[in-house]
């Protein structure tokens, strides 16, 4: 039933009290109608809302959850790189050590390194020491036997060797002129001053 001044006047009220009634009663249709209009539009907001905190949920933890393995993951790859390649560089430095031990030296050394990187890739290290090294020593007494260089034993140069002169070590003047060193040279002909016509000075 509609408030009217109809029904109030029926009521045997003074206009003055249907007046206040009226007022208080528009007054509170007013806001009522206020917040139907901010309910509606709250409302209206929800799809929306909902809508993120369903992406936020399946984002998990608005998404730094999977930010956070994610970079995470890549640091850790990033770590085990570094290792590989550290353990890497240890091992190609042992090997390289035990082979040049082998007389494996130069180019023949830089090709067994080449040739040896599955045996280098398996080999472990015990404070920078390989811990067993048969399957080297399998390629230095089989494929790499050709890469082992072989040191000989020679006896030193001269360039003038002492005449057999029937041990009396005596030089001819020939072997004395062909002497390359000029300190040598010139001591043999003071030594042997008769082989160049020259007197020995008393």
């Amino acid at each position: 039933m509609a408030l009217t001044r109809k029904l109030l006047k029926g009521m045997n009220l003074t206009e003055e009290q249907m007046d206040t009634i009226i007022e208080a009663h528009t007054d509170t249709v007013d806001g009522l109608k206020a917040d139907v209009q901010k309910y509606k539009a709250d409302a209206e907001k929800l799809p929306a809302v909902q809508k993120e905190l369903d992406d936020l949920k399946a984002a998990g933890d608005g998404g730094y959850k999977e930010k956070y393995e994610k970079v995470k993951k890549e640091f850790d790859d990033y770590k085990s790189d570094v290792s590989a390649k550290e353990t890497k560089t240890a091992k190609e430095k042992a090997v390289r050590a035990y082979y040049e031990s082998k007389n494996i030296t130069g180019k023949s050394l830089d090709i067994a390194m080449r040739g040896s990187a599955a045996e280098i890739d398996a080999v472990e290290l015990e404070n920078g020491k390989i811990k067993d090294a048969s399957a080297l020593d399998e390629l230095i007494s089989g494929t790499f036997a050709g890469l082992v260089s072989k040191t000989t034993v020679t006896g030193a140069k001269t360039d003038t060797p002492p005449a057999n002169n029937g041990g009396n070590g005596t030089k001819t003047k020939e072997e004395i002129i062909n002497m390359k060193d000029p300190g040598e040279r010139m001591k043999a002909i003071a030594e042997n001053p008769g082989l160049f016509g020259l007197t020995e000075r008393s």
